[in-house]
Protein backbone atom coordinates (compact mmCIF):
# COMPACT_ATOMS: atom_id res chain seq x y z
CA UNK A 1 0.00 0.00 0.00
CA UNK A 2 1.07 3.49 -0.86
CA UNK A 3 2.36 5.47 1.79
CA UNK A 4 2.35 9.51 2.10
CA UNK A 5 5.58 9.67 3.19
CA UNK A 6 6.69 8.45 0.01
CA UNK A 7 4.83 11.20 -1.78
CA UNK A 8 6.43 14.35 -3.02
CA UNK A 9 5.45 17.35 -3.83
CA UNK A 10 6.31 19.93 -6.47
CA UNK A 11 8.52 22.49 -4.56
CA UNK A 12 7.15 25.07 -7.80
CA UNK A 13 3.62 24.35 -6.46
CA UNK A 14 4.79 26.50 -3.33
CA UNK A 15 5.06 30.03 -5.64
CA UNK A 16 8.15 32.10 -6.67
CA UNK A 17 8.43 34.50 -3.42
CA UNK A 18 9.58 33.02 -0.13
CA UNK A 19 9.72 35.74 2.92
CA UNK A 20 11.80 34.36 5.58
CA UNK A 21 9.99 35.56 8.68
CA UNK A 22 11.67 33.25 11.71
CA UNK A 23 15.12 31.19 12.10
CA UNK A 24 14.30 28.14 14.37
CA UNK A 25 16.96 25.99 16.03
CA UNK A 26 16.17 22.11 15.67
CA UNK A 27 17.91 20.18 18.34
CA UNK A 28 18.74 16.92 19.15
CA UNK A 29 16.99 14.14 21.26
CA UNK A 30 18.79 11.05 22.75
CA UNK A 31 16.50 8.11 23.96
CA UNK A 32 13.43 10.58 23.75
CA UNK A 33 15.09 13.35 25.20
CA UNK A 34 15.74 17.25 23.89
CA UNK A 35 19.47 17.71 24.09
CA UNK A 36 21.46 21.26 24.31
CA UNK A 37 23.03 19.94 20.90
CA UNK A 38 21.61 22.19 17.69
CA UNK A 39 21.72 19.85 14.60
CA UNK A 40 19.16 22.10 11.99
CA UNK A 41 17.83 25.21 11.51
CA UNK A 42 14.42 25.26 10.33
CA UNK A 43 13.80 28.40 8.50
CA UNK A 44 10.09 29.75 8.59
CA UNK A 45 9.01 31.25 4.82
CA UNK A 46 5.94 33.00 4.24
CA UNK A 47 4.27 31.80 0.88
CA UNK A 48 3.14 35.16 -0.96
CA UNK A 49 1.16 32.37 -3.67
CA UNK A 50 -0.80 30.93 -0.84
CA UNK A 51 -1.82 33.72 1.19
CA UNK A 52 1.30 34.50 3.37
CA UNK A 53 0.61 30.63 4.94
CA UNK A 54 3.94 29.38 6.36
CA UNK A 55 6.32 26.30 6.39
CA UNK A 56 9.15 25.34 7.64
CA UNK A 57 12.12 24.22 5.70
CA UNK A 58 14.69 22.25 7.63
CA UNK A 59 18.36 22.58 6.41
CA UNK A 60 20.71 20.85 8.90
CA UNK A 61 24.12 21.95 10.49
CA UNK A 62 24.92 25.55 10.87
CA UNK A 63 22.90 28.38 10.82
CA UNK A 64 23.47 29.90 7.13
CA UNK A 65 21.94 33.07 7.91
CA UNK A 66 20.85 35.92 10.10
CA UNK A 67 17.29 36.95 10.32
CA UNK A 68 16.95 40.70 9.41
CA UNK A 69 14.22 43.33 11.08
CA UNK A 70 12.38 43.21 7.08
CA UNK A 71 10.99 40.35 5.85
CA UNK A 72 13.48 39.32 2.91
CA UNK A 73 12.71 37.08 0.02
CA UNK A 74 14.94 33.78 -0.04
CA UNK A 75 15.59 30.77 -2.29
CA UNK A 76 16.28 27.44 -1.75
CA UNK A 77 18.93 25.43 -2.56
CA UNK A 78 17.86 21.79 -3.37
CA UNK A 79 14.32 22.02 -1.72
CA UNK A 80 12.00 18.81 -1.33
CA UNK A 81 8.51 19.17 0.05
CA UNK A 82 6.70 16.10 1.40
CA UNK A 83 3.32 15.58 3.57
CA UNK A 84 3.18 13.15 6.40
CA UNK A 85 0.06 12.04 8.28
CA UNK A 86 -0.19 12.85 12.44
CA UNK A 87 -3.05 12.64 14.87
CA UNK A 88 -5.29 11.85 11.81
CA UNK A 89 -4.27 15.04 9.87
CA UNK A 90 -2.04 15.52 6.76
CA UNK A 91 1.40 18.42 7.41
CA UNK A 92 3.42 19.30 4.98
CA UNK A 93 7.30 18.66 5.58
CA UNK A 94 10.37 20.00 3.50
CA UNK A 95 14.12 20.09 3.85
CA UNK A 96 16.94 21.75 1.92
CA UNK A 97 20.45 21.60 1.96
CA UNK A 98 20.99 25.56 1.32
CA UNK A 99 19.66 28.90 2.08
CA UNK A 100 19.87 32.29 0.24
CA UNK A 101 19.05 36.05 -0.54
CA UNK A 102 17.10 36.53 -3.43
Amino acid sequence: MLNIRDLRIDPASLGEKKLLVEIIPAYEYKDGVKTNNIIAHRYVVALPKHNLEKIGVRIDGEQLMDKTEDFVEVEFENLEVGAYEKNGSVLLTAKATGISLV
